[in-house]
């Protein structure tokens, strides 16, 4: 989503005006007319993309946590200087996320429950994999860590990072570049603050 730069197709526009507009007035606040007008076409037209509300709701929050974990496997996989600077990378892309894509973290924080059992299952496993993914490489940079406080400290930054719809308007905030260089600065000082109690980081 937010790591696309060429021009999305009408899915995809349906797809961010309906996160938006359910990040806005809530899952049952917003009809498939209002998402139709959002990107210029009646709503009954929505149908030719996706049978209901629903199927939206489910490919946003499934699309988005496959997309982080692809993004982090990603980075692991092309990583060249260390897990230093392959935890920075993995900050860095989670950061991108949180302020690019911030409608998808309050849809997942108000309406995950709404979606059948089975796409919360799914959501919930591609979850568990990306945070995996991460305690692997905070505990290569923190080994003195055991793999439940490396666990907890992981949820701790995510929390820290997807706290972004709560800093105000994006034109309340301080610049994209400003706002990504401090989530990343409070990031990496939770987890020198956890390495600490546990042990150093390696040298």
């Amino acid at each position: 989503m937010a790591t696309r730069t060429d021009a999305p197709t009408r899915r995809e526009q349906i797809l961010r005006e309906a996160a938006r507009l359910f990040a806005e007035r809530g899952f049952h606040g917003v009809g498939v007319d209002e998402i139709g007008a959002a990107v210029g076409i009646s709503g009954p037209g929505l149908y030719r993309h996706f049978p209901g509300k629903d199927a939206m709701l489910a490919e946003l929050l499934v699309g988005i946590s496959g997309q982080l974990l692809t993004g982090g496997k990603r980075r692991v996989a092309e990583a060249g200087g260390g897990p230093d600077a392959l935890l920075d990378s993995l900050i860095e892309g989670h950061i991108d996320f949180a302020l690019d894509d911030r409608p998808l973290i309050t849809l997942h924080d108000r309406e995950l429950d709404r979606l059948r059992d089975s796409d919360r299952k799914l959501v919930r496993q591609l979850q568990r994999q990306y945070v995996e993914l991460w305690v692997e490489v905070v505990r290569e940079v923190y080994p003195a860590l055991t793999e439940p406080t490396t666990r907890s400290a992981v949820h701790s930054v995510f929390g820290l990072l997807n706290s972004t719809p709560h800093l105000g308007r994006p034109g309340a905030l301080p610049g994209r570049g400003v706002t990504a260089a401090l989530l990343h600065r409070m990031a990496r000082g939770a987890f020198a603050a956890a390495g600490a109690a546990g042990g150093g980081p390696t040298a």
